[in-house]
């Protein structure tokens, strides 16, 4: 069986009404509230008195809830691949460090060998020297 979505759906409509005014607001929750309370008076005043411009009424404003969650939707998904974007540029430059400071680590260790091999190659010189007998 199937639960009923109509509170999800009232939900989700609250949730892109309240975005909506937020963002018209430019984040300002007062100026947000303030704008509902407007346009809440505005809807008030063109609410009709017979039942059939109430039912045409209420199937316009569904059709602009059903708008609005679509809106909401579309943000919604065009932000989340744009983090998976954001997260995929990351992973490539967090590889290209590793591989770079593996490449310097290597390069070092090189180094300091060689320079180990080359001391170590001067001191058998040095002690075939003592042992030889020739000066």
């Amino acid at each position: 069986m199937s639960k009923p979505r109509t509170g999800l759906y009232l939900g989700l409509a609250a949730a892109g009404a309240g975005g909506y005014y937020l963002y018209r607001a430019g984040g300002d929750p007062q100026i947000a509230k303030n704008e509902m309370k407007i346009d809440a008076n505005k809807a008030r005043e063109k609410l009709p008195t017979s039942d059939h411009t109430a039912e045409k009424t209420a199937k316009n404003a569904g059709a602009d809830v059903g708008e609005a969650i679509d809106n909401a939707r579309l943000k919604a998904n065009l932000t989340l691949d744009n983090s998976k974007q954001h997260l995929e540029e990351g992973k490539k430059q967090l590889e290209n460090y590793g591989k770079e400071a593996r490449d310097q680590f290597n390069s070092t260790v090189d180094k300091v060998d060689r320079t180990v091999e080359q001391k170590a190659a001067e001191a058998k010189g040095t002690v075939s020297g003592w042992f030889s007998g020739k000066s």
